[in-house]
């Protein structure tokens, strides 16, 4: 079998977040000074999922935007996916001690096939996934052939920042403190070498919007939070 370059990154990329998954909601906080868990609430609270609906979140990870959903929509239960299972693993630990385990569905899964119907979701998610998918493209084409008409895709990502002087010491933090505190922290340090390497080669906020639009979804609106080093972009189906 001869494997494409998209095969070569799928299997990196979950490689790495098996082996930094149970440090990984540790670097979250330490990277963002804590501020990961309000961008996650706020990227929720835009995905507004109808009360007693479905929502799915892409790329779950530990469960904490899939948490976000319960705790401040009125979500009646959300599946979360990810191809990673020592994610998953930490995840399920998680949900345990959550009061929210028995309206969360944590599966395995590709975000570039998802294992459900067309239109199934009143509200898609995904956190920090964007940037990994070996197929960008068909990445969103799959979130929006799973949500409903009405209901909005959300994507959180992570940004290249451009306010004056502070662009400069961003990309000092992230490309030298970033990964050396990864190393000591989670033992890998090419992991968050990775991280700032993914961010560089993305798509500007402009373009992922575009994108989005190529996908079907309209009314694509983002906002930029974190001094601009995160968007959260919302399409409508």
């Amino acid at each position: 079998m001869v494997l494409t370059p998209e095969d070569d990154k799928a299997r990196f990329v979950r490689a790495m977040f098996t082996r930094i998954a149970r440090r990984y909601d540790l670097m979250n906080s330490l990277m963002t000074f804590g501020r990961h868990h309000a961008w996650r609430r706020a990227a929720a609270l835009m995905a507004a999922p109808r009360p007693g609906g479905l929502a799915l979140d892409i790329a779950t990870g530990t469960g904490d935007l899939a948490l976000a959903l319960l705790e401040l929509t009125h979500v009646r239960r959300v599946f979360g996916i990810d191809f990673s299972e020592g994610m998953l693993a930490v995840g399920r630990q998680k949900l345990r001690g959550s009061g929210f385990g028995d309206r969360v569905i944590l599966v395995a899964g590709d975000a570039l096939s998802l294992p459900f119907p067309d239109r199934t979701f009143d509200g898609v998610t995904s956190a920090f996934l964007l940037r990994n998918l070996a197929d960008l493209r068909q990445g969103l084409t799959e979130m929006r052939r799973v949500v409903k008409p009405g209901g909005a895709v959300v994507a959180l990502e992570i940004a290249q920042p451009t306010l004056p002087g502070f662009d400069r010491l961003f990309r000092w933090y992230f490309h030298g403190l970033v990964p050396w505190v990864g190393g000591v922290v989670s033992g890998d340090r090419e992991a968050y070498a990775y991280l700032p390497r993914s961010v560089d080669r993305f798509v500007s906020p402009d373009e992922l919007g575009r994108m989005m639009e190529a996908a079907g979804l309209g009314r694509v609106i983002y906002r930029r939070l974190g001094l601009g080093t995160v968007t959260i972009h919302v399409g409508t189906a």
